[in-house]
Formats: structure tokens, sequence, C-alpha cells
């Protein structure tokens, strides 16, 4: 059972108090993007007959391209390609990366490194970009290289203490970019930012996970890419086979949860945006660094904080693991991680595993230990969620 004590909850009703406005403007945004996700509904004429599943090669599935056709207006893009056979954000965006990208050509990174499960597709893994001929470099400086062909921007800062990118700041530069070379692919990481603000990047090309924003907690895999339809078309190749692309692929009956995803994915952010928030202004009061702070522009649902030691991650996650509908019992420990250099510990009592649009926390075992937050599908439990993991942390007497 939760067991929050009175210095807590009186912390709890101070920070709520003070973010009345915060919550209201999350809240106009919320408005805004599902009304878009519901004329994207009601322009492309969803049915229930949608809904069916298809086996085999999946030819004629009508449920699928619609999905595609709603997806890429719900986002303002031409087109794109919704999949539950991605098999994470990463796969998403290496698939667009080998869609477009051609041996000899260079990805041009503004952004800094990128996440670090996107490492091991540049190079140094088997199968990368780098043993393809395609070489990463990042800089602005370097944009006048004449192969460089594709620049690479992350809206997220990943495990990184960078701020996070507003869609202002990615449109100006992208703006940057094709003043001086038009001809350049301007892709778009967008993991954690759908339905952030009341758009979407003006990219060329983008791609994301459905276990984060888009699949608003229901979708249980799967991601997409979006932007120009020549390149969309690009990556459908890449994803099956050239000649065939997006015309094969059983959706096996998962249309109907990606579909449900997308039309609740405007509110479950709205939630997360405030469980954010709250989790900003309340460690901000215990004294600690946050990023963003409950009151700046946010450009995606990652709350960082910066907790200053190792001891105080590995209380703060058990205790939010402890306030999680799901393995509530379990104490996460640091591992190995697949695709991380470092030790990684890891909150995520979710309904869906790595769902991090729902309640989920991790960081990675090195300086400056700061604890990333995602999600929250409702506020009112994540907000039980983050004073359980406050109450572990005080009950250890790191607080």
């Amino acid at each position: 059972m939760l067991n929050i004590d009175s210095e807590l909850l009186a912390a709890a009703d101070k920070t709520e108090a003070k973010l009345t406005d915060i919550f209201a403007a999350i809240d106009r945004v919320t408005a805004h993007n599902a009304r878009r996700v519901l004329e994207a509904f009601i322009a492309e004429r969803v049915s229930e007959s949608h809904f069916a599943p298809t086996t085999g090669y999946g030819y004629n599935d009508r449920g699928r391209d619609t999905l595609d056709r709603v997806f890429a207006r719900s986002l303002g893009y031409e087109d794109a390609l919704v999949r539950h056979t991605f098999a994470s954000g990463t796969h998403a965006i290496a698939t667009a990366l080998f869609g477009v990208l051609r041996p000899g050509d260079r990805l041009l990174g503004l952004t800094g490194a990128p996440y670090d499960t996107l490492q091991g597709v540049l190079a140094g893994s088997p199968g990368s970009l780098a043993e393809f001929g395609i070489e990463y470099i990042e800089g602005m400086d370097k944009l006048s290289d004449p192969q460089v062909k594709m620049v690479h921007i992350q809206r997220s800062r990943g495990y990184s203490q960078r701020a996070s990118l507003t869609v202002d700041e990615i449109d100006a530069l992208i703006a940057q970019v094709k003043t001086k070379r038009p001809d350049v692919v301007c892709f778009v990481d967008n993991c954690y930012g759908e339905f952030v603000e009341e758009r979407e990047p003006a990219a060329d090309i983008t791609a994301g996970s459905l276990i984060k924003n888009p699949g608003g907690g229901i979708a249980d895999n799967g991601g997409y890419i979006a932007g120009r339809a020549d390149l969309v078309e690009l990556c459908a190749a890449r994803m099956t086979v050239p000649g065939i692309g997006r015309e094969v692929g059983a959706t096996l009956g998962h249309n109907r949860t990606l579909f449900m995803g997308l039309y609740h994915a405007p509110h479950a952010v709205g939630e997360a945006l405030k469980t954010a928030a709250f989790a900003a202004a309340l460690f901000a009061s215990f004294g600690y660094n946050v990023s963003p702070t409950a009151n700046e522009k946010r450009g995606d649902i990652v709350q960082s904080i910066l907790l200053g030691s190792p001891e105080k991650l590995i209380a703060f996650c058990p205790g939010w693991q402890a306030g999680s509908p799901v393995d509530s019992f379990v104490s996460p420990q640091p591992w190995a991680m697949p695709g991380y250099d470092h030790e990684v510990i890891m909150a995520a009592g979710t309904f869906t595993m790595g769902a991090s649009i729902e309640l989920s926390a991790d960081a990675p075992l090195r300086e400056p230990y700061t604890v990333y937050l995602q999600g929250g599908l409702h506020y009112e439990p994540a907000k039980w969620g983050m004073l359980s993991a406050a109450g572990e942390m005080k009950k250890r007497g790191l607080l």
C-alpha cells in the first residue's frame, strides 16, 4: 500500500496550487490536438470495417492504408507509414535513414550525439550505416559538404543535459539548412514530442514510436515514419522490399488498437505533461535542479531531475515502481541494458513493456546522476507514483 507521510502530502498540495495556469495551458493544447486528430478520422471516413484483420501477405488491407492517411493528417504531413512490425522507435528511425541514404552519402547531426540506441545504427555494429559507406558527422559548419544528403535533428534530449527542442527551434534549424542547402533532406527524430505542441516540426521526414506519445498508451507496439510522399515511399521499400513496399504487411488484428491509440494520444500526452510539470515543481521545492522547470515551454514529455548520486537514483526508481499499477512489488536494479554503454536503472510499472507514455523513469548510472521521467497516462495516479518516489528517498534519508 502507498504510505505517503503528511509532510509530502502538504508539499504536493502546495505544488498543485502553483500549477493552475500551467495545467490550463496544457488543456488548451490538448483540446486543439484532440480536434485535429478527430478531424483526421472524420476526413478519412474511418469505420469499423477498418479494424478487420488481414493475414498472409496482407494485400488490399483497407484499414492499414487508411491508418497511414489518418496519421499523416493528424501530424500534418503528406504521407505516413504506420506499422506494428516496427519493433521500436529506433527501428523506425533506422528504416528512414537506410531508406533515404545511399553509399557515399553523409548524415549530418545538428543536435549533438544522438540517443544511445541509435549509436549502433550509425557505426560500430554489424549492419550499421558505416558498413554501407554512409558516414555520420556533426556540426552546422559541415553543411557545405556536397556529400551531406540528410541532416539529423533529435527533438528530445535523450540521456543528455541539453534542453529538448521546441517546434519553433526545430523549424528555425530547418530554415537555416534550407537557406544554404535546399536539396538536403531534414530528418527529425520526433520521439516523445508528438502532440506536445499544436503542430509538429516542418521536417521532410520524421519518425517515432507507438509505445510513446502517438500510441496513447493503447498501442501494443509499433512505430511510424511520416513526411514527404516520395521519401516515405523510399522508406517503404526499405521496410519490406523494393518493388512491393507498402503494399504488403498483414495487420493481424492490430489496426483497432493503433487507431484507438492515436485517438487517445492528445489526452495521454496532456496527462504526461501535467505529470512532468508536477514533478518539476515538487522536486524544485526540495532544492533539486530540474529541466525543464515547471513553467518553461516544453518540447517533449521528458522531465529530468538532477539527483546527484547513484544512491539517490537507486532510491528514486524503486519508489516510483512501488507507485505503479503493474509490478509494484518489484525493486528495479541497475543492469547492462542492450544498446547502452553504462548500466541503466529503469522503473516501468506499465501495461505494455517499455511504454514510456505510461508511468516510467530511467537513468544511466553515470554523472551527473540524472533521472529521466516520461509519461503518466493519468495525472492523478501518476502524482501518487511521484510521491512514492519522493517518499522512498525520504525514508532512506536522501531527499
